[in-house]
């Protein structure tokens, strides 16, 4: 009896002590910083927010037009600039280098990711009265919180998620995510705010976020306000390859 005992103190020690380790790691497993490896100080503007200096990658463009971009949890998103300043010839853009990323002070989190995200809106619409967001990935998460707090003109969603606490649960089963979880980026929870028309893009093969967590999210939109989209023979991190990625992202398609 004791060593059965034992035994299953030894065993609830070990969990608790997974527990903890995921608890403590959780944001080293959403985030991945990157330097910014293209461009140069010619095309960056600081955004000084709450804490951060936050480094946006930009194009102008005289008018009332932009587009604002928050890119995937290990993206450069000045790699983003080119193609999407073609797509957009029109469009001032604005590229946001979350905390932590691309020279950006501070550290990232879902609170200071939604607050930068607003500060740069606030920024943009100064001069800007069309702002189109596009989210892709993490900063799907981002975009759709935006677009729940500000009038977006338009919002395009890329290898969405509905929350990261749903992800998360299905990465690790065994574990109360849903205790433990401090970024749930639930995307699916503020979707029935957002007015502005939306458009959600998917991977036909995405093997990081599983298809059906997009459709998940697709339903929580007010009726009429979001349509699918399916990239063919593309994965999470290559639909941007796709000939027919830039034309869902400019609407022609």
């Amino acid at each position: 009896m004791r060593l059965v005992l034992g035994a299953l103190l030894l065993v609830a020690g070990l969990y608790l002590a997974a527990c903890a380790a995921l608890f403590f790691a959780q944001r080293s497993l959403i985030y991945f910083p990157q330097p910014a490896s293209f461009g140069t100080a010619a095309n960056r503007i600081t955004l000084a927010t709450d804490g951060a200096q936050v480094q946006i990658t930009t194009r102008p463009r005289d008018g009332t037009k932009a587009l604002i971009y928050f890119g995937g949890n290990a993206e450069d998103v000045s790699a983003s600039l080119t193609p999407i300043a073609a797509a957009f010839p029109d469009r001032s853009v604005f590229l946001m280098h979350y905390r932590g990323y691309g020279g950006s002070t501070g550290s990232p989190s879902e609170q200071a990711l939604h607050a930068d995200a607003r500060a740069l809106f606030d920024l943009a619409s100064v001069s800007h009265k069309d702002i189109v967001v596009i989210g892709r990935s993490l900063g799907s998460g981002v975009a759709v919180q935006l677009a729940a707090d500000r009038p977006v003109s338009r919002l395009v969603l890329v290898t969405p998620f509905d929350s990261v606490a749903a992800i998360a649960a299905s990465q690790f089963p065994y574990m109360p995510v849903g205790l433990l979880l401090r970024d749930r980026f639930d995307s699916a929870g503020v979707a029935g705010k957002v007015k502005a028309p939306t458009l959600v893009v998917a991977a036909e093969h995405d093997e990081v976020i599983p298809r059906s967590s997009a459709q998940r999210l697709l339903t929580q939109f007010a009726p009429g306000v979001a349509n699918l989209q399916v990239v063919p023979g593309t994965g999470h991190n290559t639909i941007q390859d796709a000939p027919i990625y830039y034309d869902f992202l400019q609407g022609t398609r």
